[in-house]
């Protein structure tokens, strides 16, 4: 089995983190993960905002995603209380903007994983960010001017494990 392989079979959703927050050097290799990343016609068109766990804009975002859903008194916030959340925004207008944000968040959820960290993918804070609240938000966030929020990573260390996800190979993948 190939490092590659291994790190994508051994990959799951964390949603339990510790205190502990990621050093300066996990956080560059988190973002370069995403950086690297291929973006069509090579566009370059993602934005990274890096944010502790701890943010008041991060409580923001949970008020209002839990406002449009009518949500109350949830045991957990949208991160599961991880020390880092990073959040993509890109160029609203390029229409490959959300799959590129999507190869990107990948990478860096495994980048997560072979740094013997949790990771989190998440797009549930959508309607929070591209709702009524959009242009506070992009600018507490420091959007680039016609970029939005496309979708986000926790990350830190465990509190729990998680078995991967199993699958169906038989009944999701046609061979013709």
């Amino acid at each position: 089995m190939s490092a590659v392989e291994k790190v994508i079979m051994e990959r799951s959703s964390t949603r339990a983190y510790t205190e502990k927050r990621l050093t300066r050097e996990q956080l560059d290799a988190l973002i370069l993960a995403g950086l690297r990343s291929p973006t069509a016609t090579n566009r370059q068109e993602l934005h990274f905002t890096v944010l502790d766990g701890d943010s008041p804009i991060l409580a923001d975002i949970e008020r209002e995603k839990n406002r449009l859903r009518d949500l109350h008194d949830l045991p957990h916030n949208f991160y599961y209380e991880a020390p880092t959340v990073i959040l993509i925004s890109a160029e609203t207008a390029f229409r490959w903007s959300e799959v590129d944000a999507g190869i990107a968040v990948q990478s860096m959820a495994l980048e997560a994983q072979e740094l013997g960290l949790g990771s989190l993918i998440i797009g549930c804070i959508r309607d929070a960010l591209t709702g009524d609240m959009s242009e506070r938000f992009s600018k507490l966030l420091g959007f680039p001017e016609g970029y939005g929020f496309v979708i986000a990573l926790a990350a830190g260390y465990k509190a729990a494990e998680k078995q991967p996800h199993t699958f169906d190979a038989a009944n999701q993948v046609t061979y013709l």
